[in-house]
């Protein structure tokens, strides 16, 4: 009889699978026929001139809304922003830009590309790119006019910091390729570093071409790999970066999803590197997709220590499918699961209410990497040793995310020809001094989270007819609050000046030397060299990856 009824399921699921599908079919041609019907009837009756083509890609938006954020749709004016996630490549200037809420100006030019070798430095207004005026115009706006086929010129019309006259370049572009590695070296201590920002085409062959280089010219103790802030990129350059630790024919990732054609299990293919040499694995907050494939990987068959804050939690697998006219749509085909089998997807989109809630670590279900530590499903990757982060101040937060900290940049560079060298450059006390006679000229206001409860106390006070009894009291706690305030500067000097010597850095260095001047006190990096050196005596690295 079980037999039996195991036959009929077999034989029923087939059949509700055809009925779905045929229910689902009849529903897109309904939906497709109101749709036609409803943009026919807004052309014929609306009141005013419609855009069709805009309402086209407004629905389309809000559909693909309800799904998950990396279903996007992607129309023929954004198809070679798309084939640079992949590529790295792009026809341009080779700068980063951002919006100040009048113009757009360069946040940092790539060094060895047109805008750096033409002159453009970070803080540079754009007001016309080719004549065309850019007040107003967000950064996407100003990109799409700065880009272009390699070979053709730009004109550029920029405000400089502290130069009355507009100042006029014409750049001619190139096809830039961003770095998937901005930087590596190996340390006086033996310990090789690699930073890497990307999975573009050619990661892992560029990653063994730098570590077959450092194991030619040093006497190797250790390899720290740098996933830090690295948002992921293609899944078959993550397989084959795992591969140069792990042996030929592992499993490093699986895909699972509704189609046949997303299933799919994806094993090295190579012979490693290096099966021996200790490893380390920096990741945090931002490493996500691509970057949990490697370090999720490497965990599960216990050939490197996991070391910094929790990942971001994206276990979903995108395709690019095109469309008619020139389009395209990214759309999530699968989850990936990694060597134990678990899924580190961290939000289910498909209970888009509950995105914002936060799963406990305990709530996980437990997986076993191939040494029989136990891990955990389903909040990203929980490091082998988490090292804790303190949030910025209030005050720190708001010099940097209202530029404060860039423009005294500015300043500094149009005052200084020159600086020390990255690894050494550090804010002396005329620097700290003159940036904060900075601050205080542009009038520098915040408000904090204190003073916000203040305002809300008053006010429910007020509501309850409290307010005039405990008036002199919160007065008092105010005046206490701000003489505080006052000294916000200097009791946050050390991540105000962590800070400002990265973005002072970057204008005379570049990203190298952002990173060459953030490893000076990196408490990760630190952290990597007392586990792989054995500094303390304990033999960390081995304890960790046997589970002891």
């Amino acid at each position: 009889m079980k037999r039996i009824h195991i036959l009929i399921l077999a034989l029923l699921l087939p059949i509700g699978l055809v009925a779905q599908e045929k229910q689902n079919n009849f529903e897109i041609a309904k939906s497709l026929d109101i749709y036609n019907s409803l943009l026919r009837e807004l052309n014929l009756n609306y009141v005013d001139e419609i855009n069709p083509g805009e309402l086209n890609e407004a629905a389309i938006k809000a559909m693909l809304d309800g799904l998950d954020p990396y279903t996007v749709f992607i129309p023929e004016s954004d198809i070679e922003n798309a084939k640079f996630m992949t590529t790295g490549e792009y026809g341009g200037i080779g700068a980063l830009i951002q919006y100040d809420g009048e113009y757009t100006r360069i946040s940092e030019p790539y060094e060895g590309w047109p805008a750096q070798k033409a002159g453009l430095i970070a803080g540079d207004v754009i007001l016309e790119v080719n004549g065309v005026d850019c007040r107003k115009k967000n950064t996407q706006e100003v990109s799409n006019l700065l880009k272009g086929q390699p070979g053709t010129e730009v004109t550029l019309k920029i405000r400089r910091y502290g130069q009355d006259k507009p100042l006029t370049m014409t750049l001619k572009r190139e096809k830039v390729k961003i770095d998937n590695i901005p930087y590596y070296t190996v340390f006086d201590n033996g310990i090789a570093y690699l930073s890497l920002s990307g999975f573009t085409r050619d990661a892992a062959k560029e990653m063994k071409e730098k570590l077959v280089e450092m194991k030619n010219n040093h006497q190797l103790k250790g390899f720290v790999l740098d996933l830090r802030g690295n948002g992921g990129g293609l899944m078959n350059e993550a397989v084959d970066i795992v591969n140069l630790f792990v042996p030929k024919n592992k499993v490093v990732v699986s895909m699972k999803g509704k189609a046949t054609t997303a299933n799919s299990v994806h094993p090295t293919t190579n012979e490693p590197i290096d099966l021996e040499i200790p490893l380390a694995v920096l990741v945090d907050g931002n490493s996500a997709s691509a970057s949990e494939i490697v370090a999720g990987a490497l965990q599960d068959y216990d050939r490197a220590v996991i070391i910094g804050q929790r990942t971001f939690g994206k276990g979903l697998v995108q395709n690019i499918l095109p469309l008619s006219y020139n389009t395209q749509m990214k759309v999530t085909v699968a989850h990936y699961y990694i060597p134990s089998g678990r899924c580190i997807q961290e939000i289910d989109y498909s209970h888009k209410k509950d995105t914002t809630q936060t799963k406990a670590d305990s709530l996980g279900k437990a997986f076993k990497t191939m040494g029989g530590r136990t891990v955990y499903e389903g909040h990203g990757i929980m490091p082998d040793v988490k090292v804790d982060r303190d949030p910025y101040a209030t005050v720190t937060a708001y010099l940097y995310g209202k530029n404060y900290i860039f423009d005294y940049a500015n300043k500094f560079y149009s005052e200084h020809r020159s600086i020390a060298p990255a690894a050494t450059f550090q804010i002396d006390e005329a620097t700290y001094q003159d940036f904060m006679k900075f601050v205080k000229d542009k009038n520098f206001t915040y408000t904090t989270d204190s003073e916000k409860e203040i305002e809300r106390l008053k006010k429910v006070a007020k509501e309850e007819g409290y307010l005039d009894k405990i008036l002199p009291q919160i007065e008092l706690l105010e005046k206490n609050l701000a003489a505080e305030k006052e000294n916000d500067l200097l009791s946050n000097r050390k991540d105000i000046e962590e800070l400002l010597r990265s973005e002072i850095v970057g204008r005379y260095y570049y990203q190298k030397g952002r990173i060459v001047a953030s490893l000076n006190d990196d408490p990760d990096l630190k952290r990597a060299f007392e586990i792989l050196l054995n500094t303390n005596g304990k033999d960390e690295y081995h304890s960790i990856l046997s589970g002891k």
